[in-house]
């Protein structure tokens, strides 16, 4: 069986899906097998993997952190929100049914048997997981039925690093109160602290390190600086969903109260001289070169949503001016005619798309959840340059779309898309990670508002992503005491890292 480590947080954004992904970065150049797992994972940012199974999408960024695919098995369960008090359940990749948050709170220990079948199963496989708690474990309301944090700890006997936030304030109580909250045995599986985000002189730091030492019994493992590293966030915490100003290219997402899977986009802020910005008021939809409408976890509302706030109004003025409209799964729904639900899927009845595309979406029970390859048609106009271009990524949505007029985006098993001049669709989520495509599409962008980026187009997005990759580990290599890291996961360690002093 493998060695195993569990990250833990004060709160939810502490930073531990990047700490499983640095620790699974930095295991794997050292020479070990590592894989991430969490056993339950709340988010709208999913993954399906190749064989067509949805996952959270955080697990999907630190497989790949660890150089390994990404497999179900390493988030047995996701909750997809569907409102204020409901998710969607998808277990073990399949959607499972939707409940309650009192009903789900009472069902958990259910999950149990598919939890430790998923875990083991990798832990047959691989020489280390690290696995990823959720928000805290001191939520002391829910502890009776905890599967994600001091009960997973439990299941599978891990030892437990605790991450704190220092950059959002109040670390070292959040700590402490942590530790105050948990049974003593919970406390015992406590093996250190890691401070998150930190930002100035680390010496004036230390005298609290140090009295937070004395108080806990607890070490502190290391200070990590506040990182400018350009990884995939898992939920919609991320900074990346504030209002940037334009730079050169300007491109605006429109930020969907149910938004989802927006990393979609994260490529193009990556690109020196492109704006990406997120918008959600007609104050800020400003000029852009670029209008792109995301996913979303309930079209219908979210469509009524971009009526009443007058953004469709901006959206079909900016089309009918010639620029560049996108959408994305539920975003290439809306471009459409009509939308309809005669199976109740998001509440029945049928609605206007905004029909700049001569498309109808017809929802039904059954979801898409499938890998899509194909080869985007030979085009003209504004996406003329994406002809012959490679389309690699993932489906995931209720319902199909039916071309009236236009052009199908791509083809390969199944003709996919559509585009009609400058607005195109396409339910393909990772439509843009592909050097070839964005490339063209910034390209185009840049020729019609009559700016040249020269070289700053020549973008490799896989280099890219294994470079943030390797400034992560870099980065929490030298900042945590690595020797004691593997000490607690119970491994030799094959490279020595530093500590905060």
């Amino acid at each position: 069986m493998a060695k195993v480590i569990m990250i833990q947080g004060t709160t939810s954004n502490a930073g531990k899906s990047l700490t499983v992904a640095a620790l699974c970065r930095i295991f794997k150049q050292d020479g070990y097998k590592a894989a991430p797992f969490k056993s339950q994972n709340m988010a709208l940012n999913s993954f399906i993997t190749k064989d067509g199974l949805e996952m959270g999408r955080a697990q999907a960024m630190q497989a790949e952190a660890a150089g390994i695919a990404p497999d179900i098995r390493m988030n047995p369960i996701l909750l997809k929100p569907t409102g204020d008090t409901g998710s969607q359940i998808v277990l073990n990749g399949k959607v499972f049914k939707d409940m309650s948050a009192s009903r789900y709170h009472n069902y958990k220990k259910e999950m149990i048997p598919h939890i430790l079948k998923a875990y083991n199963s990798l832990a047959d496989e691989y020489d280390i997981i690290v696995i990823e708690g959720a928000g805290s474990p001191a939520e002391i309301n829910l502890k009776d039925m905890d599967i994600v944090n001091m009960g997973m700890a439990e299941l599978v006997d891990a030892p437990v690093v605790i991450v704190g936030d220092i950059d959002r304030g109040g670390v070292f109580a959040s700590l402490a109160g942590t530790m105050l909250l948990l049974d003593e045995e919970e406390k015992a599986r406590v093996k250190g602290f890691v401070i998150n985000k930190f930002r100035g002189d680390v010496n004036l730091l230390l005298p609290g390190l140090r009295m937070l030492e004395e108080i806990t019994k607890v070490d502190v493992l290391g200070v990590v600086p506040y990182m400018n590293v350009d990884i995939d966030d898992e939920d919609s915490l991320s900074e990346r969903l504030s209002n940037n100003a334009a730079d050169t290219v300007d491109i605006a997402v429109i930020r969907l109260p149910r938004i989802s899977n927006f990393t979609d986009f994260n490529v193009f802020s990556m690109i020196e001289g492109v704006s990406l910005r997120y918008v959600s008021n007609i104050r800020d939809f400003g000029n852009p070169d670029m209008v792109i409408i995301p996913g979303t976890k309930n079209t219908i509302d979210d469509l009524k949503w971009l009526r009443q706030t007058g953004i469709e109004v901006k959206v079909r003025r900016h089309a009918d001016e010639g620029k560049a409209v996108f959408g994305i799964c539920g975003g290439y729904q809306m471009l459409g005619e009509t939308i309809s639900d005669p199976c109740y899927v998001e509440g029945g009845g049928e609605i206007e798309g905004l029909k700049l595309l001569k498309i109808n979406t017809v929802f039904s029970k059954d979801k898409t959840t499938t890998q899509y390859s194909g080869v985007i048609n030979e085009l003209s106009g504004f996406y003329e340059k994406l002809s012959g271009i490679s389309v690699e990524g993932y489906e995931i949505h209720m319902g199909q779309s039916h071309i009236i007029e236009g052009s199908p985006m791509t083809a390969g098993s199944k003709t996919e898309g559509c585009v009609s001049g400058n607005v195109a669709g396409s339910y393909v989520h990772g439509f843009f990670d592909n050097s070839e495509g964005v490339n063209a599409v910034i390209e185009t962008l840049a020729e019609r508002k009559g700016i040249s980026l020269g070289e700053l187009t020549n973008f490799d997005i896989k280099k890219y992503k294994e470079d943030q990759y390797d400034i992560l580990a870099d980065c929490v290599r030298k900042s945590l005491d690595m020797d004691k890291i593997y000490e607690i996961a119970g491994l030799k360690n094959c490279a020595k890292g530093g500590r905060y002093e």
